[in-house]
């Protein structure tokens, strides 16, 4: 057998880890294709050296652009790859611009599709990554939904037939990553911090960070934070903060340590 994996982002590479590694231990080499839709290395490349998983068979490049722009490009590189690798199967995980560009790449082949996380639907179609999600699912031979509740949702869309409940792979992800993380972490004394006795803030949501009005008060919660906090930034908020001349005020706040993403 042979499958490829098809992935650009940060969230995608972490949960197909554990999917990745259970065909590594039953001898069955994946065919890796990254598109590079999170291009920095703080994004990308540095959670597959971390996560301890093999090198990358193609990179593409792809980087940023438009909804279409990015998805249009990703859709056309990953076609040269499957044209050329043949594999018989092509592995989709969650809702992102190359989830729904590899699905429909593969499909087009006549190369079956298996989309991890299907199902989920947040029933807010500005989002672009419902519709990713939406279409990848009617496009897939083979879905795998993390919940019931997801299941029900394919049922309701006349998906019935190789479904099946797995549970969502994040949680291997976290039992297998913390047995990483206690041979390879130093941000505990990295930062100077105590277990339990700081925060950590993750935000970088269009929604929350393109708006100048959300971002402020998100500026305000940060300032009002009654103990120390570690802010991992993303390149987008850090854009915005910027744009909006908020990043002094943040870089001001007493307890609060700014990162690189991590």
């Amino acid at each position: 057998m042979k499958p490829a994996f098809v992935f650009g982002t940060r969230p995608e590479i972490i949960k197909l880890a554990p999917v990745i590694r259970a065909f590594l231990e039953r001898g069955v080499e994946p065919l890796l294709i990254h598109t590079g839709q999170h291009y920095d290395y703080e994004m990308s490349s540095v959670f597959l050296e971390e996560l301890e998983l093999p090198p990358i068979d193609y990179h593409l490049k792809v980087g940023s652009g438009t909804q279409a722009e990015q998805t249009g490009k990703a859709m056309i590189k990953i076609e040269r790859v499957l044209m050329d690798e043949r594999p018989d199967v092509t592995l989709v995980q969650g809702d992102t611009n190359t989830v729904l560009a590899g699905a429909l790449a593969s499909v087009k082949l006549k190369i079956p599709v298996a989309h991890v996380e299907a199902g989920l639907r947040s029933f807010d179609r500005t989002m672009p990554e419902e519709i990713n999600r939406i279409l990848a699912d009617h496009a897939s031979e083979v879905l795998f939904p993390p919940t019931e509740e997801a299941r029900k949702n394919l049922e309701r869309e006349g998906i019935t037939e190789n479904v099946y409940v797995v549970g969502n792979t994040i949680v291997d992800a976290v039992l297998q990553n913390a047995e990483v993380a206690e041979k390879k972490s130093d941000v505990l004394e990295r930062f100077n911090l105590k277990p339990k006795e700081y925060i950590l803030v993750t935000a970088h949501r269009a929604e929350n960070t393109d708006s100048r009005e959300n971002l402020e008060r998100l500026v305000q919660i940060l300032e009002s934070l009654p103990m120390r906090a570690i802010y991992p930034m993303h390149p987008r908020t850090r854009k915005r903060l910027e744009e909006f001349g908020l990043l002094e005020r943040v870089e001001a706040i007493e307890n609060l340590t700014v990162t690189k993403p991590l």
